[in-house]
């Protein structure tokens, strides 16, 4: 019993110092120290240092050959059997070096270590670290945290402690290296330069939350717009189906009204037919009653009575019965269907124009400006002497469909000729280009026509409506294919010019905003002239401000009304001029005018003049003017642009129905370029 005992007692002796197990094939080095084998290999195979003891880090100069401890090996078989232990129980060694709890003292191998010296390179426990806090002779060893790659810390070439690190060659070195194959390079201590990779990765750290919370605020945005988005898309619906039901019902109440007007023409008809079959009915009777008279008579031939009788015919007989074509093509009836398929035909033509071209056709006062603007756009508009070519110029189905001759609005419609343009002189030739010789041979034949009284009794009737339905029909096709608008020759100029003094009635004064001025954007005169400077101006962050396109808005926003302002540029070129919604994107890169749909804007890029809405350009002839003027009909829904000058000539008009209040929105680009809101005077 006695003897068992001190085997077992030697259990610690028996334990291997890297894997804290019973020895595993144990083998030892010439100081005297053992190790398992295996373990052995893998601290020199997993380390970058030089070869050296494990425990008391002897460094050797080349791998020594490792010899099996029989001794050693013969007491652990002893041991196993007095102890009952078959194999020994030994975890990875990665896994136990990678393991902090796994880091033992150096000096006991038993208990944990609390410190590592980076002057012996080794790691003890709190009882063995006593000496390096108390004895002055280890008062410059230096003491850390323990270290599980305290044996990496060594270099590889001279066994030394690395303590400094190389910037050039990005690598940890020691004294002698830096002496050596690193001479003369930049080096920083190993504390510095982790130092400085752990506040580099810090301010990494930081900057991925900031960009994660800016991230994630976005994305809330973006939510919230999903909301306003569906509740905008839900508002214009309703709207736009009120427009098409109220289009509907007047078609349908037109329609009930036709066909009230063909049921009162039937009704005419049937009660003048009644009227005729009664008044024929009698003269039947009376021819019948004068026929039993002379039946009675031939029944008396042979009496003296017979030779003194006489009958008369009564005046019926002298009426030669006949039957009236009746139709229900009145002048109402007629005017209906006229109507009818010239509004077919000319909606028909409306649908196969693209949709951003329908308003010019809808509203004509805006044809002019947009043609001029370069976009050659056609439209089946009807010029005013075409009326004159009709034989009425004024029929009732024309009244009956006044969209086709929409006039125009009076501060955007062309002046006559008469009063426009300058004649010619007496005794020049000029061309006809109203009516052609056939049109004027019509126009007389027209007029020298007589109505017909047996079809048309009425007085004053208008000829046109005493011809066949097909007849009226093809008058009606023949107006609607009317000559190209640009057929006119007309001097655009002279066309779309508007009296400065017009516009100035609706003068609005403005002021830049600078809650909303770009940093590179300096305000200047009371706020009215807007600069771009390369040095940023020290305005606060705030939502409002533009931070990616140099833009800003103006304070005042308009929603209903007509308004009218004037800028003028120090240079027609990488500057834009427009309107945006008050919800116009201030930070991402579609925030620049005309690439969204909040805003729009004629914009100058080089000699290239555009105009932008919704990332949708359109190019337009570029008439490089100094002074820009805006007029902003928030009722009709337009914004037109002048070249102002003695008189305001239009370049383009936008047409949008504005759902809510648009600020006018300036883009400048260049270095020194300014823009400035004009006071108004006549």
């Amino acid at each position: 019993m006695a003897e068992n005992m001190s085997l077992l007692g030697l259990e610690d002796e028996l334990t291997c110092s890297i894997c804290l197990c019973l020895f595993e094939n144990p083998v030892s080095l010439i100081c005297g120290h053992s190790f398992c084998a295996n373990c052995l290999e893998a601290t020199w195979n997993d380390t970058t240092s030089s070869l050296s003891c494990p425990q008391c880090r002897m460094v050797f100069s080349s791998k020594p050959e490792l010899k099996k401890n029989t001794v050693l090996g013969a007491v652990l078989d002893a041991y196993r059997i007095k102890a009952g232990v078959s194999e020994p129980v030994k975890e990875h060694f990665e896994v136990k070096k990678k393991d902090p709890d796994a880091i033992k003292c150096d000096n006991c191998m038993e208990a944990k270590a609390v410190k590592t010296c980076l002057t012996c390179m080794a790691s003890y426990c709190e009882d063995h670290v006593r000496p390096h806090r108390e004895n002055a002779v280890f008062r410059a060893h230096q003491l850390s945290d323990p270290l599980p790659d305290l044996m990496e810390r060594l270099c590889s070439n001279h066994g030394k402690l690395m303590e400094f690190y190389c910037n050039q060659h990005q690598s940890c070195m020691c004294s002698a290296c830096l002496q050596d194959v690193h001479k003369g390079c930049e080096f920083v201590t190993a504390d510095e330069r982790r130092y400085k990779q752990k506040t580099d990765l810090t301010d990494k750290l930081n900057l991925l939350d900031v960009k994660t919370d800016k991230n994630q605020q976005v994305i809330t945005q973006m939510k919230e717009q999903q909301i306003k988005l569906k509740d905008l898309a839900t508002t214009r619906k309703r709207i736009l189906e009120a427009e098409y039901r109220q289009i509907r019902e007047m078609i349908e109440r037109d329609e009930k009204e036709a066909m009230l007007a063909i049921d009162k023409e039937q009704e005419k008809g049937q009660i003048k037919l009644v009227s005729l079959m009664k008044k024929f009915n009698e003269n039947i009777e009376k021819m019948s009653r004068t026929k039993s008279e002379i039946n009675i008579l031939l029944d008396q031939s042979q009496s003296l009575a017979f030779l003194k009788a006489s009958v008369d015919l009564p005046s019926v007989v002298n009426f030669e019965p006949h039957n009236p074509r009746m139709n229900v093509e009145g002048k109402e009836v007629i005017a209906y269907h006229s109507t009818a398929v010239a509004l077919k035909e000319w909606i028909t033509k409306l649908m196969e124009k693209p949709l951003e071209n329908r308003i010019c056709v809808l509203k004509p006062e805006f044809e002019k400006s947009v043609l001029d603007a370069g976009l050659g756009i056609k439209f089946p508009v009807i010029p005013s002497d075409i009326p004159a070519l009709l034989p009425n110029p004024n029929p009732i189905w024309m009244q009956k469909a006044p969209i086709m001759w929409h006039e125009p609005t009076p501060h955007l419609r062309p002046p006559s000729p008469s009063r426009g343009l300058k004649t010619k002189p007496s005794g020049t030739k000029q061309k006809n280009t109203s009516k052609t010789a056939k049109d004027q041979k019509d126009h007389k034949e027209h007029k020298d026509q007589k109505p017909n009284k047996t079809r048309n009794p009425s007085k004053g009737a208008n000829p046109v409506f005493s011809k066949s339905m097909e007849n009226l029909l093809d008058i009606t096709t023949k107006t609607v294919d009317m000559p190209d608008i640009n057929s006119l020759a007309i001097s655009p100029a002279v066309q779309n010019f508007v009296k400065r003094s017009d516009l100035l009635k609706c003068g609005a004064v403005l002021n830049f905003d600078v809650r909303t001025a770009h940093k590179r954007i300096s305000l200047s005169e009371n706020n009215t002239k807007a600069t771009v400077s390369d040095d940023p101006a020290h305005y606060p962050d705030i939502p409002l401000r533009f931070s990616v396109c140099s833009q800003v808005l103006c304070t005042k926003g308009f929603s209903q009304g007509r308004h009218y302002w004037e800028i003028k540029m120090s240079s027609n070129n990488f500057c834009g001029l427009g309107l945006a919604y008050g919800r116009i994107d201030r930070k991402g890169p579609s925030s620049r005018l005309g690439r969204n749909a909040d805003s729009w804007c004629v914009e100058w890029f080089n000699v290239k003049l555009s105009a932008w809405h919704n990332s949708v350009e359109t190019v337009l002839q570029n008439p490089n003017p100094s002074r820009v003027g805006v007029l902003l009909d928030c009722d009709q829904g337009s914004a037109t642009f002048y070249t102002v000058q003695d008189r305001a000539y239009p370049f383009h008009t936008f047409v949008f129905p504005f759902t809510e209040a648009v600020y006018p929105a300036f883009w400048i680009f260049s270095n020194g370029s300014s823009v400035s809101l004009c006071k108004l005077s006549n």
